[in-house]
């Protein structure tokens, strides 16, 4: 597929969308916004695509909305709508996508853009790279799942400084607060973040699905509702072609060919 603002490619089992609008740092424009949404569904529904990979061109990750993407008319923009129609799909698309999703964050996420990559399962920081809030900077709420994720990544008091005060975040303090799982050089990130992309894309990817769903409903249930939940999924990892390929390769001593199935 190919996209106007967005390079999109497929190979041994990684559906990599990369932003690709560098000359105003991957900024979400409404045509960057409808391409990504259409690149997950694509990803979503592609069984080729075991993981994706998300990361941006050139210098940064995502700046976040492009304020120059405005209404041409003088109207005032109807931000309840700029995140009904585009961003919160594409929030929820990440989320509920049964594959795992890698952030290469290459370089600055600010503001949507941050809320992109925190809407992924795994994120691989470049050292250079930096989180900025930047809503508070234009007298703007966290948007895009922004406050949901931040308190239960960083708890309340380190959630609600970073929110309101609008202080970048350094790879090391992110590493720190947990936003993000690990930290490289800029030299070795491409390589790090195919490493990490290639394992997934060949691990159980159904199971992976699985996994993800529960860890997700487990952040709003009860233990009690947790336990049920895993008796029923474990039953349907149980029947799959990936767990009687595992436990084959471990009566057999060697290494799982899963399928994804």
């Amino acid at each position: 597929m190919t996209f106007e603002t967005l390079l999109f490619d497929i190979s041994e089992g990684i559906s990599t969308i990369t932003l690709n609008r560098p000359d105003s740092f991957n900024a979400a424009n409404e045509q960057l916004t409808t391409d990504l949404l259409a690149a997950l569904a694509h990803a979503h529904d592609n069984s080729d695509v075991r993981c994706v990979v998300l990361t941006g061109a050139g210098k940064a990750f995502c700046s976040g909305q492009d304020l120059k993407d405005a209404p041409k008319s003088g109207d005032k923009r109807d931000l309840r709508d700029s995140l009904n129609r585009r961003y919160n799909p594409i929030v929820r698309a990440m989320k509920e996508m049964p594959k795992p999703i890698i952030c290469g964050i290459n370089g600055v996420a600010a503001g949507a853009g941050l809320s992109l990559a925190l809407a992924a399962d795994i994120r691989i920081m470049s050292s250079a790279a930096k989180l900025v809030e930047a809503f508070i900077g234009i007298a703007l709420i966290p948007d895009s799942g922004a406050t949901f994720f931040y308190p239960r990544m960083m708890g309340y008091s380190k959630a609600f400084e970073f929110a309101t005060l609008n202080s970048p975040l350094t790879a090391e303090q992110a590493l720190n607060m947990g936003l993000v799982n690990a930290v490289v050089h800029p030299k070795a990130f491409q390589a790090a973040l195919r490493k990490v992309a290639i394992k997934y894309a060949q691990g159980p990817t159904q199971t992976y699905g699985l996994v993800k769903h529960l860890l997700q409903q487990g952040l709003v249930s009860s233990l009690n509702e947790m336990l049920e939940l895993e008796a029923e999924f474990q039953q349907r990892a149980g029947v799959s072609a990936d767990y009687r390929e595992g436990v084959a390769a471990f009566i057999e001593k060697r290494k799982p060919q899963f399928s994804g199935t």
